[in-house]
């Protein structure tokens, strides 16, 4: 009888400790906090990255979205993921090079010259990739670079149609040192400025310009307060996206492979975004009244020579902490053309 009880209490013990691991595999979920950017490429990216992740986990991975910079600037949030309270962040590589000076390579002007060189060779490279990857000396996961758009400058009093258009022009930039040195090379007068502060000091007249790709010009309203979106296809810059590094370590090597799957098709798939976007703004600053000027390869040859001339690869380089890596990307570049 005893023995009898006593297997029954076994069966129930082993009933309930099974009970109790299907609940906790059940309910063990992983939610992710994401601070994006104001692009749409992007944020339509975030989106899919959500819906896949979800799915290649098995719904052990839920994610919460706050695009737009809800929480903070490019800085703020790559600050934030390292102390973990974002766990993946969406940002410019130039904002945050001071940070991660090995990104000091990515503000060279003119180093890309079309987007499918900029994916399949600059960051598709064992160059590009152990650039991002290099961030888990910080305390992040790298785990792609998106588009962040080719940069063109918009003017409020000048149409642009030749380097000496450029001379003196009262320019927004950020407070990069390779940015002011090629700025200054071509001619302009780079002004730094917090990012919050353009549309009003354009609106007022404060600077006669700023540069930035056509998916920040229309998500910030820029092309209401310009009259001039000039091509000048300046800059190809990344956008990082980083994981807090605990936070990728805690996760299962089944959640890590649904992480790594979803974002390189949300990766692909914010490459054809771009595309697709770019297109769309350029009608949407033409509709405001602002007019967008196509620069001929002549006027292009020029702004590159003078950008050129201000050597801004060698001084990407001598920031680097990696310099090897820039000068690989370089070599990779001018391989592929030839």
């Amino acid at each position: 009888m005893k023995r009898r009880l006593l297997a029954i209490l076994l069966v129930l013990l082993m009933l309930s400790s099974l009970s109790a691991s299907a609940f906790a595999a059940k309910n063990d979920t992983v939610e992710l906090l994401i601070g994006g950017v104001t692009s749409m490429n992007a944020k339509d990216a975030v989106t899919k990255f959500i819906e896949l992740v979800e799915d290649y986990s098995g719904g052990t991975i839920t994610c919460v979205d706050f695009p737009d910079n809800q929480l903070g600037n490019d800085e703020q949030r790559w600050e934030m993921t390292q102390t973990g309270e974002c766990d993946i962040s969406i940002g410019s590589t130039s904002s945050v090079a001071s940070s991660y000076n090995d990104f000091y390579i990515f503000d060279t002007p003119y180093l890309f010259l079309s987007r499918d060189e900029a994916f399949d060779v600059g960051f598709a490279s064992e160059a590009g990739q152990a650039i991002i990857g290099g961030v888990e000396e910080l305390g992040l996961k790298g785990l792609a670079l998106w588009e962040n758009g080719f940069r063109n400058v918009t003017t409020n009093n000048k149409e642009i149609n030749s380097l000496a258009d450029l001379k003196g022009l009262k320019l927004r930039t950020m407070d990069n040192a390779i940015h002011l040195a090629a700025w200054k090379a071509m001619g302009a007068n780079p002004t730094p400025m917090a990012f919050s502060e353009v549309f009003t000091a354009l609106q007022q007249g404060t600077v006669d310009g700023q540069e930035n790709p056509y998916g920040i010009i229309v998500g910030n309203k820029f092309e209401e307060v310009e009259k001039f979106a000039v091509e000048t296809r300046h800059s190809f810059t990344p956008y990082y996206v980083v994981m807090n590094l605990d936070k990728w370590n805690a996760l299962t090597p089944e959640q890590q492979d649904a992480v790594t799957k979803a974002m390189e098709e949300a990766t692909q798939f914010e490459k054809e975004q771009s595309a697709k976007y770019e297109a769309e703004d350029v009608g949407t600053i033409e509709a405001a009244g602002c007019k967008v000027v196509k620069l001929s390869d002549d006027a292009l040859a020029e702004f590159k020579a003078a950008a050129d001339s201000a050597d801004c690869a060698s001084m990407a380089m001598e920031k680097m902490a990696h310099p090897e890596l820039g000068q690989e990307l370089l070599d990779a570049l001018a391989a592929a053309r030839g």
